[in-house]
């Protein structure tokens, strides 16, 4: 599932903050409200998060942190 970002919101200024993993995107860790971490998500341009199967009800809300992927 995709998840855009609001257009300059917080979520993607954190995006824009952080290296890109190869050409126009990132790999990252997302952490959400109720705890749980989604490891490996991949991000197109700073806005567009492509979400694993059984993530369909996130919303950027939901997310407290983002950090690039180990």
């Amino acid at each position: 599932m995709e998840l855009k970002l609001k257009h300059n919101g917080k979520q993607q200024k954190r995006l824009i903050g952080l290296p890109e993993s190869g050409m126009g995107y990132q790999i990252i860790d997302i952490t959400l409200k109720d705890g749980r971490i989604i490891k490996g998500v991949l991000v197109c341009g700073a806005e567009n998060i492509y979400l694993p199967t059984g993530y369909e009800n996130i919303c950027e809300k939901d997310i407290v942190k983002i950090e690039m992927s180990n």
